[in-house]
């Protein structure tokens, strides 16, 4: 069975991670994308990441963001570089972007210009703060929109902290962000193939952090308070949701929300079935009013195994727990492997390289990646493809239209 977006084609005129990560979600998908990069490249192409260990020049977020492109360079501010554009886009699906809305305006791709022109072409883009209001003309990040003015940082850090908490990687924010916009991709490329309606489809870091925290914003607004309260971790409401420290000095998280159908079982496999007999902790309402003295119990009772006795321990009831993993320990994880989440991608040179796929599954398997495209690969496959003859696209590179 062939890939759910084979035959979709989509151009895409973006650069660093959030769009361009969309980009790649579709190319996995199975779509034609042709990234058009200007004559000096998408400059994520030149932000050096070094190696943890020191060895290797891969670049993983030029890699994973730009998986199964392909790249042709355009100089758009040119009217031969936007007449190459518009071949293009004559039978494009999707024309996929997130330069600023000036920028587009200045070189004839915003929405209302191209899809004067292309009423079948769906117009996705990915702003920062979305396509209306006094800010709808600005750019940002993830760090900065998605994670600081979004909320994030502000619900994860302790009030009397001296820095806000930062985002757990590069990019965290953008690729969550560009998974949102791929979604809104598919859903208009179904309803154009229902309706016959092509159309425009937005998701900016700031919506999309929003969506990720409603439960938090929505409480807050209904409730007239700038800040939701964060959870005491020493104060847990329910001692079976929470994270404990194991002998060996490694977290396991505990979610067994429901408290009472677990307790007694836990306590015994623990070793500890007095604690589900003491009637200060028999029932959640118990254990509520003596918090103190059940938390400091059970972290105790963590604290005097290692992490593989739990494991072993925890196994042998129902209550939901998992271990706090590290993000290298994940490439050895038996579920990850089963489900081929992280993939060995393979190199023109033979070698390979990791990929984390793409989170959905179809007929249960992964769906296959390729290599990120050199800038410029297939500049001349694709304008013969669109017509032009070896004498043209010569002419082209001569102009400096194409590189």
């Amino acid at each position: 069975m062939g890939r759910p977006l084979e035959g979709i084609k989509v151009v895409e005129v973006a650069m660093w991670a959030f769009v361009p990560a969309c980009g790649g979600m579709l190319a996995d998908l199975g779509a034609d994308v042709i990234k058009v990069e200007p004559p000096s490249g998408d400059p994520l192409r030149g932000l050096t990441i070094g190696s943890l260990s020191g060895k290797g020049t891969i670049d993983y977020s030029w890699e994973s963001y730009n998986r199964g492109k392909r790249s042709v360079t355009l100089d758009l501010k040119q009217e031969a570089g936007r007449a190459v554009l518009d071949r293009l886009l004559a039978d494009a699906d999707v024309f996929l972007t997130n330069l600023l809305p000036p920028a587009r305006r200045a070189m004839r791709i915003d929405a209302e210009t191209l899809r004067r022109t292309f009423s079948n072409l769906i117009y996705a883009s990915g702003s920062a703060l979305g396509p209306n209001g006094p800010e709808s003309d600005r750019g940002g990040y993830d760090a900065i929109t998605f994670w600081a003015r979004g909320g994030i940082a502000s619900s994860l850090t302790a009030d009397e902290a001296l820095h806000p908490v930062g985002p757990p990687g590069p990019a965290f924010g953008d690729t969550l962000s560009a998974a949102m916009l791929a979604g809104g991709i598919c859903a208009a490329i179904a309803r154009r193939a229902m309706t016959g309606e092509a159309g425009e489809v937005d998701v900016s870091l700031l919506a999309a952090a929003m969506w990720s925290q409603q439960r938090l914003i929505c409480q807050a607004t209904a409730d007239g308070v700038r800040k939701f309260p964060r959870p005491d971790a020493a104060r847990p409401n329910n001692v079976l949701v929470a994270n404990y420290r194991t002998r060996d000095g490694r977290f396991l998280a505990l979610c067994m929300l429901q408290a009472d159908r677990y307790w007694a079982r836990f306590c015994e496999v623990s070793g500890r079935p007095d604690l589900a007999a003491d009637p200060r902790f028999t029932d959640a309402e118990a254990r509520r009013r003596n918090l103190a003295a059940c938390h400091a119990e059970v972290t105790s009772l963590f604290a005097s195994k290692t992490l593989a006795e739990w494991k072993q321990i925890l196994a042998r009831q129902d209550g939901q727990w998992d271990v706090v993993q590290d993000v290298g320990e994940l490439a050895q994880d038996e579920q990850v492997r089963a489900n081929r989440y992280l993939k060995a991608v393979h190199c023109a040179d033979g070698s390979t390289i990791p990929m984390v796929s793409v989170p959905m599954l179809f007929e249960g398997e992964a769906l296959p990646s390729d290599r990120s495209p050199e800038l410029g690969a297939d500049s001349d496959t694709v304008l013969a493809a669109l017509g032009y003859g070896e004498d043209e696209i010569i002419d082209l590179k001569v102009q400096g239209v194409v590189f």
